[in-house]
Parts: C-alpha cells; sequence; structure tokens
C-alpha cells in the first residue's frame, strides 16, 4: 500500500498534533511515564505507536516501559527476526481492530490486571517502520507518540503515515532544543502542533 500525495494531505490535515514541553532532556523519560498514564492506563488495547531516533533510545524505552502494569510492549529493531517482525505487527493490527470495534462502549471502569485491559505499545525505530513499498500494511494507531522530533520533515510524515490513522493523535515530546525542529516542522507541512491539553484524555 503506497500514499500519494492527496492520502499525506489528508493525513496531515485530520490527525491532531500536540507537543508535551519537557525542560531538559534528562527529564523526557519522565514525562513520557506521566503521558502514558493519562493517554493508556484504564484503556483496553489502546494502540499506541512511540517512534525513536535510535536502537539505544529504543532500549532505554523499553527498559522502562516494560514496568508498567497497563501497557503490552513489543519492540521493533534492525535485527529482529522477519517471523518476530510479522507476529508483531499482526497483533498490533489485531489489537486495533479491537480498540475499533469497542472504543465506542469503552470505560475507565474496565481495570482489571489482565492482558485484555492493557493498552498496545509497539516501540519503533525510524529504520524499522513498516515498509508499504514493501507490501506491509499500516499500523493505524490511534496515537503516535515522537519520543524525539525528527530533524526532517519526511520522516516526521513517514511515522504519520506508516504508523497513524487517519484521525489519530500524534504527541511530540519536545525539550529545549526541539522547539525551533518543531517551528520548522509546522511551518513546512503547514499545520499547528498545539500544546497538548488536560483534557486529552476525552477525546481518545
Amino acid at each position: 500500500m503506497a500514499f500519494d500525495a492527496t492520502d499525506i494531505s489528508t493525513l496531515l490535515s485530520s490527525a491532531h498534533h500536540y507537543y508535551v514541553a519537557v525542560d531538559r532532556v534528562q527529564f523526557k523519560m519522565e514525562a513520557l511515564v506521566g503521558l502514558l498514564g493519562v493517554v493508556a492506563g484504564g484503556r483496553r488495547s489502546l494502540p499506541i505507536v512511540l517512534c525513536c531516533s535510535s536502537r539505544d533510545e529504543l532500549d532505554s524505552v523499553c527498559s522502562t516501559v516494560s514496568n508498567l502494569s497497563y501497557i503490552s510492549l513489543d519492540s521493533l529493531y534492525s535485527d529482529l527476526a522477519e517471523p518476530k517482525r510479522t507476529q508483531i505487527l499482526d497483533n498490533f493490527r489485531q489489537a486495533t481492530a479491537e480498540w475499533n470495534q469497542s472504543s465506542s462502549v469503552q470505560s475507565v471502569d474496565n481495570k482489571n490486571e489482565n492482558e485484555e485491559n492493557k493498552s498496545h505499545l509497539i516501540v519503533v525505530t525510524d529504520v524499522c517502520l513498516p515498509l508499504l513499498a514493501s507490501g506491509e500494511t499500516p499500523l493505524s494507531a490511534r496515537v503516535l507518540i515522537n519520543y524525539e522530533l525528527p530533524t526532517k520533515k519526511e520522516i516526521y510524515v513517514r511515522r504519520m503515515s506508516t504508523c497513524l490513522a487517519t484521525d489519530g493523535i500524534v504527541i511530540n515530546l519536545v525539550g529545549g532544543g526541539e522547539v525551533v525542529t518543531m517551528r520548522n516542522i509546522e511551518e513546512t507541512l503547514g499545520f499547528l502542533i498545539a500544546e497538548m491539553p488536560i483534557e486529552i484524555s476525552e477525546i481518545l
């Protein structure tokens, strides 16, 4: 499945783009854990993709997130065996289908500590995003988290086109040094990245 310019324009305009300001880079992991608590806590099968720029970043995120009881975690990296990659992608797409079917009746009362009541998170590096040109279908997650803003607009667009549902939510963790990068993305792609509202959980 390939995306043309019209598809990408529709995706960019229909998605909701937010940022969470982080004072210092060393506080970004703490901010991520707090964000996942707001977005994922108590939501059964919520499909989330978190994009990292490097394998070291991915390993660090997975080490921390694996301790969160409300997250079912998988990761995609360059030396992952192909059968395992296929299984992870298929499982995530199944979680997405479950979310789409049940989101209208979900309630925060669903707090049983079992797999069904966990949000599903894939952590992925840019080199391991779904390969649409090779026949892999997009992940169509409800939420895409950019742990680090890409420096090129093309990477931002590719993350969205391979990972995000048409009406999905993009949340960017933005450190002080990344503000200029964020403004450049806004200007070149033609949309606003707004500060994440407190009530974002109500629009999931």
